[in-house]
């Protein structure tokens, strides 16, 4: 079967029927689901088809070679999104704009990423434990999947922060640390949605894993930043 047979999508479904059909078919075979139709390689090839059709730019990829009928399945991994990452990052600071002071830095980058980055983190402990007492119920799902798309939000909010203004030297510490914070925030954020879809436990602790790690480079931006307050 190809993928979307495997999703029992028609080619030209959209990307939010895809997504639907994707997380309905998750939960009926997951081995967890109690159901007589629980099935591990049916969840594997689920996973597989997702993968590619529930990326938009991957999906034109593989349509235009279904239809030469030559496609080979690619993964971009996560270091090389943070390589990448890091490469535009060092673009943004090499680019000669006038500089700010650490006050200003401070309260207008600092501060305001500071907060957004607790709005993230803090909630997740709560929002798994009410999600944890039945993770297939509809209703808990939607309202875990409602927080991570306020974390996306604010993600992207403080992406542009740290990007609207080259930090002062002194801070350069502080202003690495918020950047691989928020890069793995980022990257959690996309474990966590993946679990939402497919309820395999280990995107979920791999997000939460993630954003463990985040919130210590978080901490550490904290403990740099002391001397300037």
């Amino acid at each position: 079967m190809n993928h979307y047979q495997t999703l029992q999508v028609n080619p030209q479904a959209t990307q939010q029927e895809i997504k639907q059909s994707y997380r309905r078919l998750a939960k009926r075979f997951h081995p967890d689901s109690q159901q007589e139709t629980q099935n591990c390689d049916r969840i594997i090839a689920l996973n597989a088809a997702y993968e590619v059709l529930g990326n938009s730019n991957k999906r034109r990829l593989y349509d235009r070679q279904q239809q030469l009928g030559q496609y080979d399945d690619f993964f971009v991994s996560r270091q090389a999104r943070n390589a990448a990452a890091q490469q535009q990052y060092r673009k943004q600071r090499a680019n000669t704009r006038p500089e700010v002071s650490y006050q200003q830095w401070l309260g207008e980058v600092y501060f305001p990423i500071n907060n957004l980055v607790s709005k993230i983190l803090d909630p997740l402990p709560t929002e798994i434990e009410c999600l944890s007492a039945d993770p297939f119920d509809d209703c808990l799902m939607a309202d875990f999947e409602a927080y991570l798309d306020t974390c996306e939000d604010y993600w992207q909010q403080a992406q542009e922060k740290l990007a609207s203004k080259p930090n002062p030297p002194q801070l350069a510490g502080v202003a690495a640390n918020l950047y691989y914070c928020l890069n793995h925030i980022g990257d959690g954020i996309k474990e966590l949605k993946w679990f939402t879809l497919n309820y395999n436990d280990r995107y979920l602790h791999t997000g939460q894993e993630i954003f463990r790690i985040a919130g210590k480079l978080h901490a550490q931006a904290q403990e740099i930043v002391v001397p300037f307050l």
